[in-house]
Formats: C-alpha cells, sequence, structure tokens
C-alpha cells in the first residue's frame, strides 16, 4: 500500500508575481524570478537541494540583409511516454527586421521535492 505521497507530486499553482503556472513546491518561481516564501529555511532549502538540467538547448536566427521583416511564434510542446501531447504552449512572438536576430535557450530542470 503506497503513502498517498506520490499524488501531491506535480501539483501546480499560479505565482502570484507573472500568474505563470509553477510547482506548488517551488519557493522561487521558474519564469520571474520572485520570491515565493520569505521563509528562510525554505528558501534555503530550495538552493541547497540537487538540482539537474535533464535538457539544454539553445540556437538562433537572423534576418538576413535585406528583404521584408519576419514574424516568429516560439512554440513548446510536451509529450508523454506514448506520443500524445500533453502541453502546448506559445511562449513568445515577434518580428524581426533587417540584421535582427534572437536566441532562445530551453531548459527542463530535474529536482527532488523538499520533504513533508
Amino acid at each position: 500500500m503506497g503513502s498517498g505521497r506520490a499524488s501531491a507530486y506535480g501539483k501546480t499553482r499560479v505565482c502570484p508575481h507573472c500568474k505563470s503556472t509553477i510547482l506548488e513546491s517551488a519557493s522561487i518561481c521558474p519564469a520571474c524570478k520572485h520570491h515565493l516564501r520569505f521563509d528562510p529555511k525554505a528558501v534555503a532549502e530550495q538552493r541547497a537541494k540537487a538540482t539537474f538540467s535533464a535538457l539544454r538547448v539553445e540556437g538562433g536566427f537572423r534576418h538576413p540583409a535585406e528583404g521584408e521583416p519576419w514574424e516568429y511564434s516560439i512554440v513548446i510542446s510536451v509529450r508523454n511516454d506514448r506520443g500524445e501531447e500533453v502541453e502546448r504552449k506559445v511562449v513568445g512572438v515577434g518580428a524581426l527586421n533587417v540584421n535582427e536576430g534572437r536566441t532562445v535557450t530551453l531548459s527542463v530542470d530535474v529536482y527532488k521535492p523538499p520533504e513533508k
């Protein structure tokens, strides 16, 4: 028989600062970097827990030296083990004029939630 704790993992809430959906266990919002808990122990635990980046991809694109402006959309898609899309978000849109560029970085951070 399980302890029931596994079901608590992955729970989400909304950051009161930037309104991003984040993990309920987060002490610091990964989107806006605001501190969400003012308990010094919780913040220290957040910084001390072992984390690693399971994936980090960075790439760039640049408009050539001539032509009309370009528009772009940055889309993130998450699929489960069966290949089914479980989430899809547009995380940024914009336009590039001649000789403008953008760099996009995607990272997936993995960590152990704090003990309850």
